[in-house]
């Protein structure tokens, strides 16, 4: 794991070199074990090493081919490397170490741009070839590692973190007002945009080229990997067979990614993932696995008791941290920063300080995500199909009745809280189409009137769905389940990816995904829908594969979903500075939003009146990183919100 940076520039000043060097040296906490440049004609390539394989200096990068003519830069992991190794051997390739960098740069000499097929792991990376004046770049098919780039005229620049292509001069920091609106709604962007005008991300699954041949860059961008549509009629097989081989699978796949020259743990939440993954990883290892966990002081939104019980029952050496809303607010300035983009998700933080305890024993851990979006683990899957299938009958009540039901249960004070609002969650208080039944329902914070109000007229305004619904509505004959995952795997789980490897790196460790193997994500796409969703049992053939290694209640348990107290922090006396910087008139928000909008969403929160938690947070981290990257105050807040005045950290 490490960080990688660079530009191609047919009209570079002689200060390039330190440009390179203020780059990789900005993203030093992705790799604190060494540094490597390179400057050739008008390439340029950095990296920031975390030595995992091979520890000698022989796994330097950038690191040459044989005769020189071509360097790579990488990060992540190529898991298959020893398997892809002997052939090339037999084609006269010459190694000199055991790296799998070498087996990358190898692989592209002999493959070309078709290398990537042979890889099983995470990855992104940048090959120049100096005899074809042609940088070959590339991005895993899942997204785990990320790919930042930028180019106008003669400069091509590229990096493993937005903050590290800002410390080229020619590139600033300026708001992409286009996607404001998808930001409000989702907390993040799906496409190759994002939120810093003019820097793109190579979308996971393609390769990226830029050649010089006829002078300036010319930018060449192909898709080489997607998630199969799954075949219109399920292979004929038993539920046993599609059980036992998801558990060969997995075991494979979690065997594969023990492959490391330094100690390594498992993140475990307690839930049936990663505790699946921590039984699992326990049978294949002569040493106890290393397991850590955080939770909050607020035991209703903590799930150490349930982490602690798996860690007892399999004989783990366990760690845990408690964090409180002090802790959080304080870091999260500087994680916002960490993470390039306003954080999504108040696990990030959660995350952070998790990987900051495992830092302090360990290089790599093991994490359990992908299999909810694999196979259909979240109640959104089950809730939206039944509520479509009874959609149309319901459609048939006469409108004024159904506005009538709708407006009862929205004011009626015969009802409760909780049960209006779960209510409002159906067909009675929504309308049947995908972006109120389902969108509107699960992903957006904010509802359209409701941003059109907030959001100045004047801000472009693309439709917020849009992008999502291109991936839902990109296999139609497909099932409406396995469209559903379909646009998940290629939206939502792309920047719990990204949260993952931004947290993780801060602390200057690795995060390996053993669910995320693409030879594992085409044969989930395979299962049949009644195997993912079995009654009212989600992710059914995913626990029945690992149902032997834990105690029932751990597999079968209600999931949490990494709850935060943040609804209760926000209703705390202490949240003053939060708001406070909401209101501030010399953040980015005022100038897009309109103020009293944005006040009267401040006062029905805090008088209790309604639910505003998930508006706050997108809105608190956006002002967030206007502050860290747009209004030159970042060192304003690096000590924290809450955090007492004084002078702030070195970055």
């Amino acid at each position: 794991m490490c960080g990688i940076a660079g530009f191609i520039d047919t009209a570079a000043p002689s200060s390039a070199a330190n440009t390179l060097r203020r780059m990789t040296d900005r993203i030093s906490h992705r790799g604190p074990d060494d540094a490597g440049h390179l400057t050739d004609g008008p390439a340029f390539l950095g990296h920031r090493r975390l030595s995992i394989i091979d520890l000698s200096a022989l796994g330097h990068q950038p690191m040459a081919n044989e005769d020189g003519t071509c360097h790579i830069v990488f990060n992540g992991e190529i898991f298959n490397h020893a398997a892809v190794r002997p052939a090339l051997e037999r084609a006269g390739h010459q190694y000199r170490s055991r790296s799998d960098t070498e087996t990358i740069l190898h692989a592209w000499e002999e493959y070309g741009d078709s290398c990537v097929t042979h890889f099983r792991g995470m990855f992104a990376f940048a090959i120049w070839d100096r005899e074809r004046r042609r940088l070959f770049c590339a991005r895993d098919r899942m997204g785990i590692k990320p790919f930042y780039y930028w180019q106008n005229g003669s400069l091509f620049a590229f990096a493993s973190e937005i903050k590290a292509l800002l410390e080229h001069p020619a590139i600033s920091a300026n708001l992409n007002e286009r996607l404001v609106s998808e930001y409000l709604t989702f907390g993040y962007t799906s496409g190759d945009e994002t939120l810093f005008a003019g820097i793109r991300k190579l979308m996971p699954g393609h390769t990226l080229t830029v050649d010089l041949a006829s002078g300036a860059p010319t930018l060449a961008i192909r898709r080489y990997w997607d998630v199969p549509a799954p075949a219109p009629q399920p292979e004929l097989r038993s539920d046993e067979d599609w059980i036992r081989e998801l558990r060969h699978r997995l075991e494979e796949n979690i065997e594969m990614r023990l492959m490391s020259d330094v100690p390594l743990g498992m993140f475990l939440s307690g839930g049936v993932d990663s505790s699946a993954i921590a039984a699992l990883m326990k049978r294949m290892v002569d040493s106890p696995v290393k397991t850590f966990s955080v939770g909050y002081a607020e035991a209703a939104y903590s799930e150490l008791s349930w982490a602690r019980q798996v860690a007892e029952t399999i004989g783990t050496d366990h760690h845990e941290v408690v964090i409180g809303m002090e802790d959080f607010f304080n870091a999260l300035p500087r994680l916002v920063w960490h993470e390039d983009e306003p954080i999504a998700w108040p696990s990030s933080v959660s995350l952070y300080y998790v990987s900051q305890l495992a830092a302090k024993h360990v290089k790599v851990v093991l994490t359990g995500e992908g299999s909810d979006e694999l196979f259909a683990g979240y109640a959104r899957y089950a809730f939206y199909d039944q509520n479509r299938g009874r959609a149309d009958a319901y459609q048939s009540v006469p409108a004024p009745i159904r506005s009538a039901i709708r407006s009862f249960l929205a004011t009626s004070p015969l009802l409760s809280a909780d049960l209006r609002r779960k209510a409002l969650h159906t067909i009675l208080g929504r309308d049947s189409d995908v972006r109120s039944l389902y969108l509107d329902n699960f992903y957006g914070a904010f509802g359209q009137s409701e941003r059109d109000a907030l959001v100045h007229s004047g801000v472009s305004q693309a439709d917020s769905y849009a992008p999502f619904l291109r991936y839902m509505d990109n296999a139609p004959g497909s099932s409406l389940i396995s469209r559903m995952l379909y646009a998940d795997q290629k939206t939502y789980l792309v920047e719990l990816l990204m949260k993952q490897d931004q947290m993780s790196m801060a602390c200057s460790i690795e995060s390996r995904v053993p669910l995320l193997d693409h030879t594992l994500v085409e044969f989930a796409a395979s299962i049949p829908d009644s195997l993912k969703l079995h009654g009212a049992e989600s992710k059914y053939v995913f626990k029945k594969a690992v149902e032997d290694v834990l105690p029932h209640d751990i597999v079968y348990r209600t999931k949490m979903g990494f709850p935060t107290p943040l609804r209760a922090w926000l209703m705390d006396k202490r949240a003053t500075p939060v708001f406070d910087l909401l209101r501030d008139k010399n953040g980015i928000l005022a100038g897009f939003t309109d103020s009293a909008a944005l006040e009267q969403l401040l006062a029905r929160h805090q008088s209790g009146q309604e639910d505003g938690t998930d508006r706050l947070w997108r809105l608190l981290n956006l002002q967030l990183w206007g502050e860290m990257y747009l209004t030159g105050r970042r060192d304003r807040w690096w000590d924290g919100m809450m955090a007492p005045a004084g002078t702030a950290s070195a970055l």
